[in-house]
């Protein structure tokens, strides 16, 4: 039986709550994933809709288009570059030294974007043809990540001891920005959440100190939580690895719901027996599983989590990361269909 799409449904669970029956959610699919789902190429915010309704996801997710280095400065060192798997793009890997920005000279001289720049135009778009039981899930990300991506990760963990003062400026600059996108989503029609997404951890733990985060980052996630508070909508924040150390911490940010959980990093079901009631729980199907796994294999592992985690509320079945291009078609289908055949009440 196909889940018809009901935003109120998705609501209710992200605040804790038990609607009629588990949602499926994700940062992202794959716009081949979707293409292959929905039997067509996605070419537009429409066939965006049209996937979320065929799926029986009950938002869209959008995001705004913003290039947060219009001046397209260079790294001081070569960042590395290796050729795509089947995406259809060249990868690169994130600064490691030295990056765009290593000093306050550099700061001050930097091209930033400002938000007369940013592009909200699927956000308008969506609203001639959005049915009244899907939502947008407004999106973005990276505060923290932008930053040590900008200074080069050896550069930014120096410059915390050495240099806090550009450390305070690049965190003041790209949370403003960042908040700006917040608050402009937040005022569009039709936006039912905000999604938060910066990776603060790894498979073993943070990559920082949790003393970084909480002087630097918490804060403006909490600005970006009081927007939610302001209009009322759910609050979902993603980041890999394991986070034990911090949720407490990411609970006080105001937050509502947590993805995606990775399986490697994190018992899902140890964070549900001691953080149930404090977060909605989204995601934890291994990303691996997806890519090499069994259909029969996906839905058992689906199952479980709609059994375990599911009860009473406060879940979204959903990945263990995003879904990648390269996810077979048949895998995902698995997924989606299990949602479908356990998630009932």
């Amino acid at each position: 039986m196909k889940i018809k799409s009901n935003f109120e449904r998705l609501r209710t669970t992200l605040l804790g709550g038990q609607a009629d029956r588990v949602p499926l959610m994700e940062l992202a699919v794959d716009v081949k994933v979707m293409g292959a789902y929905l039997g067509r190429e996605i070419r537009d915010t429409r066939d965006r809709v049209d996937f979320a309704l065929a799926a029986g996801y009950d938002y869209v997710r959008l995001a705004p288009k913003i290039d947060m280095n219009p001046g397209k400065k260079q790294p001081q060192e070569g960042v590395r570059a290796t050729a795509a798997t089947d995406q259809d793009a060249a990868r690169t890997w994130h600064a490691e030294g030295k990056g765009i920005i290593t000093s306050i000279s550099d700061f001050e001289q930097f091209r930033w974007p400002t938000i007369e720049e940013v592009d909200f135009g699927a956000f308008e778009e969506i609203q001639a043809f959005l049915p009244d039981e899907v939502k947008i899930i407004g999106q973005y990300g990276d505060i923290f990540t932008w930053i040590w991506d900008f200074m080069g990760f050896e550069t930014f963990s120096f410059a915390l001891v050495e240099n806090p003062e550009l450390i305070e400026l690049m965190f003041d600059k790209v949370g403003s920005i960042e908040l700006e996108l917040f608050r402009t989503m937040a005022d569009f029609d039709n936006v039912g959440a905000l999604f938060y997404s910066d990776d603060i951890a790894f498979g073993s733990g943070l990559l920082m100190s949790p003393n970084v985060f909480r002087t630097y980052l918490f804060p403006w996630m909490k600005k970006i939580a009081a927007i939610c508070q302001s209009k009322n909508i759910p609050f979902i924040y993603h980041t890999d690895g394991r986070i034990w150390q911090v949720l407490d911490d990411l609970y006080e940010t105001g937050i509502n719901a947590l993805q995606p959980l990775e399986p490697q990093a994190i018992d899902i079901r140890e964070v549900k027996r001691q953080y149930g009631q404090k977060f909605c729980l989204i995601g934890n199907i291994d990303v691996d599983l997806l890519s090499r796994g069994t259909p029969a294999a996906i839905d058992q592992e689906a199952k479980g989590l709609i059994e375990d985690i599911g009860r009473g509320g406060g879940y979204c079945l959903g990945s263990g990361n995003t879904v990648p291009a390269y996810v077979p078609l048949e895998n995902y289908r698995a997924m989606v269909e299990a949602a479908w055949k356990y998630g009932q009440y």
